[in-house]
């Protein structure tokens, strides 16, 4: 049992991971087209504040404050007692609204698999294709600087 809900908890990590990193423009996009409900009581927010920024220096070093983001968080409730939450960097009400009902609908078995493929996974695309599209435009500015020997030793 333990097994399943840490597999559970990481796919769930994911999947808000992938909301997160969206555009509420394509959530609600593709929440429409899937004709997902979006009837959800709000227990909390959305609401915006800022968070602490922590980095290491050397990326292991000692933990300082880098300085402060700006978070906006939502809990709601969908009818049928499912409890979502999120936290998204950013201002957007509606994406951390949409983003909450989406992790309360995953929950419940009878929508998951519509989340997972009509929503989820076409996002995951879409952040992998301008991911793969920053690295080839950033490659066809590489220089590669070297060194060369005349020879006058």
């Amino acid at each position: 049992m333990r097994g399943q809900e840490a597999r559970d908890q990481a796919e769930r990590k994911a999947i808000m991971a992938t909301l997160a990193q969206s555009s509420v423009d394509d959530i609600a996009r593709l929440w429409s087209e899937a004709g997902l409900p979006s009837e959800a009581e709000l227990l909390r927010g959305p609401e915006t504040g800022l968070v602490t920024v922590r980095g290491r220096i050397g990326g292991g070093g000692a933990p300082f404050n880098v300085g402060e983001a700006t978070v906006t968080r939502a809990t709601v409730r969908l009818p049928s007692g499912q409890v979502g939450h999120c936290y998204a960097l950013g201002r957007d009400k509606r994406k951390a609204r949409l983003a909450a009902i989406a992790d309360a609908l995953w929950q419940e078995p009878a929508h998951r698999e519509t989340v997972e493929t009509r929503l989820v996974a076409p996002l995951r695309a879409a952040l992998v294709e301008a991911r793969d599209r920053r690295r080839a435009e950033t490659a066809a500015t590489k220089v590669d600087f070297f060194t060369m020997v005349r020879g006058e030793d």
